[in-house]
């Protein structure tokens, strides 16, 4: 019983003191190239196609009461006029703790920027918009306090915790931005991108508890990688993520390989590495138009040494259709997966 209140309190503090001490980093996917309206509204329609759709699960740290499941789904709308749209709908679960985050939102890119001899460097900027809703059931908390030896479990609920959460359901809007560069000049070597974003460019009041100027911080995210063509056949593409936000900041490198397999089929596969945290293989295929992508965060941080193993895993499903636009013969090089 010690122990399942001990699991409880690490998730309750994990989402209510990030809070408190600004050190707080938004819930997020290894695959982030998956839900990239999240990662940069300026990737909004950056694609081989004219329309995506996107769905991403991921179960984190199931042994610490049930740990967090996380859902993205998106779609993005890819246009002739210089103009991208996209609309995405995220929302995280914290196991038996009765905390819900979730967040609907809509995108916008311009696409107008190309410079070069055949204009294939792109510069794209975008805006996203929606609210955040984030909220409580306090009726599932339980509390170290409220254990009494006496009573079968353990625990006591005619125990008051002493907790005080004013506001167990907070809704605000919010709204970020972002620019984004890649090289997309067919038959090269290698074709760089890089990208920055600031989301909450709000900052959404946060007022669960007592600190009536609590804030969600703003989030600074730095994002870029190189595809090196190996071969006909192969390409290699490292790449890096900086995020900050608050006093948090996390750092992310890796790299993943695409093999050609003919008959629309192509092989993924590569790892990245979360500093201090993690160590993320992946897997994954193209069939035709379809990516389907399985991670796996090999925890090695402090809290798996802690709570024992926590590792996460990660799976993905996105979908390119190519209907109206007319899209050019040379192969168009995508700053993500």
């Amino acid at each position: 019983m010690l122990k399942k209140l001990f699991k409880s309190t690490l998730v309750l503090l994990t989402v209510l003191f990030s809070v408190n001490t600004q050190a707080q980093v938004d819930p997020h996917f290894s695959q982030y190239y998956v839900y990239p309206q999240w990662l940069n509204p300026a990737l909004t329609g950056v694609m081989d196609g004219d329309y995506r759709v996107a769905a991403i699960y991921r179960s984190q740290w199931t042994n610490i009461d049930n740990g967090f499941v996380s859902i993205g789904v998106a779609g993005e709308i890819a246009t002739s006029k210089n103009l991208n749209f996209g609309v995405g709908l995220f929302q995280q679960s914290a196991g038996n703790g009765g905390y819900k985050y979730f967040t609907p939102y809509a995108s916008v890119a311009y696409t107008g920027i190309k410079f070069g001899k055949q204009g294939t460097h792109h510069i794209t900027i975008g805006i996203n918009g929606g609210v955040i809703n984030r909220r409580f059931d306090l009726s599932k908390f339980k509390y170290g306090n409220q254990y009494n030896p006496i009573v079968p479990g353990g625990f006591d609920p005619s125990i008051l915790s002493n907790e005080v959460i004013l506001n167990p359901s907070q809704t605000a809007l919010d709204l970020g931005m972002g620019i984004l560069y890649f090289d997309a000049t067919p038959y090269k070597k290698s074709n760089a991108f890089v990208g920055f974003s600031v989301a909450h460019l709000t900052q959404p009041t946060d007022k669960f508890t007592s600190n009536s100027d609590a804030r969600v911080p703003m989030r600074f995210t730095l994002h870029g990688g190189l595809r090196i063509n190996l071969s006909e056949r192969v390409s290699l593409t490292p790449n890096a993520l900086y995020l900050k936000q608050g006093t948090a900041e996390e750092k992310m490198i890796g790299a993943y390989a695409q093999i050609k397999g003919g008959e629309g089929f192509d092989f993924l596969c590569g790892a990245n590495y979360r500093f201090k945290d993690a160590l993320v293989p992946f897997a994954g295929f193209y069939y035709k138009d379809f990516v389907l992508g399985l991670s796996y965060d090999a925890n090695t941080s402090d809290l798996g040494r802690m709570a024992g193993a926590t590792n996460s895993f990660e799976l993905s499903l996105s979908f390119t259709g190519k209907t109206r636009r007319s899209l050019s013969d040379q192969p168009f090089i995508c700053p993500r997966l």
